[in-house]
C-alpha cells in the first residue's frame, strides 16, 4: 500500500495565517483489502535550534526543540483494493504563533501528517509542509509609539568641540513595503565635518541550554550630506522597508528574529556615535478565501461504494508555548566569543 499527501488545496503561495482552515486528502493505495489498526493525521508546529561551538578540538552542540500546537484525527477499518481518499478540514488554532522560518541553525516549521498504522507492519508517513505567516500582534509595548533617542560626542584628537545628534521615528512597528520616516537633529560645534550614515540590519539569536547564538546582517544602507564644522543641520530620510522582508519573530522561546535602525555620524580619527532604535516589521497578510470544508470534521471515507463508516475521534493536545525571554533577559545570557558575534551589539 501506498500512504501520501497530493491536493492540499493550499493558495498558490502556500500561505496561511492565524484561524485558516486548511481543507486537504490523504490518498491511500492498495493492491489488496487490508485492515487499518489506526490512521492519524496530524498538524503540528516546531521550532528547533542547533549549533556547536568550538572549545579548542572539541565540538559541543546545542539543540532544543519545542512544539507549539498539536491536533491529530484518528480512524480505524477494513479497506478494499483500489485508491481510497480520505479528506481531512483543519483550523489552524487563531492565537499567536510564531511564523515560518528556516536558516541554518534554527527553523520554525509547519507541517501536516498522516501515519499508517496497521498489525505486524512497519508504519506508513508521509508529511507536507505550509508556510505560516502570523497575523500582525499590535499589543506589542510601544509598536505605535515615536521613537528617540540622543547621543553627545566630544572631539580630542586632531580636532576639538563637541557634537550632539537626536534621533526621532514616527512609530517602532511598520509594515512590508511602508516608508521609515526617520529625523535626525546634528548640533556640530567641532572642527570637524561629520557624514551622518543609515543602517537597517536584522538581528537573530537563538537560544538553547542557558546559551545564546547572535547572527546579524545589513539590510540596507543609506547616507546624507556632511553637516559642515560649527553648523547644525536637521537631516529627513524615508527609508523604504523591503516587501520582501521577513517580519519580526517575538513571540518563539528559542528564536527571535529582530531589526534594529542605526544611525551614526561618519568622523574621521575618532569613534563614531551612534544611536540604534528598534524596528518591528509587521506581515501584511492578504485575506485569502477559504475552499468549502469536506463534510463532516476529522476524516470522512469516499470513492469506494463499499467504503467502511470510520470512527473518527479528534483528539487534541495543544502545548501551552513558553515566553519569549524579555528584552532586558539578554544579560542572562553569556557573549558569543566566536565570528558571528553581534558586530553591532544590541
Amino acid at each position: 500500500s501506498v500512504l501520501g499527501f497530493t491536493n492540499l488545496r493550499v493558495s498558490l503561495k502556500n500561505t496561511f495565517t492565524n484561524g485558516d482552515t486548511i481543507n486537504g486528502r490523504i490518498i491511500i493505495e492498495t493492491s489488496k483489502e487490508i485492515r487499518i489498526q489506526l490512521l492519524i493525521f496530524i498538524a503540528q508546529g516546531k521550532a528547533r535550534v542547533c549549533w556547536s561551538e568550538h572549545y579548542g578540538q572539541y565540538q559541543h552542540y546545542l539543540t532544543y526543540t519545542f512544539q507549539t500546537y498539536s491536533n491529530s484525527f484518528t480512524g480505524t477499518g477494513v479497506i478494499g483494493k483500489g485508491r481510497h481518499v480520505f479528506p481531512f478540514s483543519f483550523k489552524i488554532p487563531d492565537r499567536k504563533l510564531p511564523s515560518s522560518f528556516k536558516t541554518s541553525i534554527g527553523k520554525i516549521v509547519h507541517k501536516l501528517k498522516a501515519e499508517l498504522h496497521q498489525s505486524m507492519k512497519l508504519t506508513k508517513k508521509a508529511k507536507v509542509h505550509f508556510t505560516f505567516v502570523s497575523k500582525a500582534d499590535m499589543d506589542i509595548p510601544g509598536l505605535m509609539e515615536p521613537q528617540y533617542g540622543c547621543k553627545d560626542k566630544s572631539v580630542k584628537v586632531f580636532g576639538s568641540g563637541n557634537i550632539s545628534m537626536d534621533v526621532h521615528t514616527t512609530r517602532m512597528g511598520y509594515k512590508q513595503g511602508e516608508g521609515l520616516q526617520v529625523t535626525l537633529d546634528v548640533t556640530n560645534h567641532s572642527s570637524r565635518a561629520v557624514k551622518p550614515k543609515f543602517i537597517l540590519y536584522e538581528k537573530k539569536s537563538f537560544f538553547a541550554q542557558g546559551r545564546r547564538k547572535v547572527c546579524t546582517n545589513e539590510i540596507l544602507k543609506e547616507k546624507a550630506e556632511a553637516v559642515a564644522s560649527s553648523s547644525k543641520e536637521t537631516v529627513t530620510k524615508v527609508i523604504s522597508i523591503p516587501r520582501e522582508l521577513p517580519p519580526s519573530i517575538l513571540n518563539c522561546s528559542i528564536i527571535k528574529l529582530e531589526y534594529r535602525l542605526k544611525i551614526h555620524l561618519d568622523i574621521k580619527y575618532t569613534s563614531d556615535p551612534e544611536i540604534k532604535l528598534p524596528i518591528v516589521i509587521l506581515p501584511e497578510v492578504p485575506a485569502v478565501k477559504q475552499p468549502p470544508a469536506p463534510a463532516g470534521f476529522g476524516f470522512e471515507a469516499f470513492g469506494s461504494p463499499n467504503q467502511p463508516v470510520w470512527n473518527t475521534t479528534p483528539q487534541q493536545g495543544p502545548q501551552p508555548m513558553d515566553p519569549p525571554p524579555p528584552y532586558g533577559a539578554y544579560a542572562m545570557y553569556p557573549p558569543n566569543s566566536h565570528s558571528d558575534k553581534d558586530s553591532y551589539g544590541f
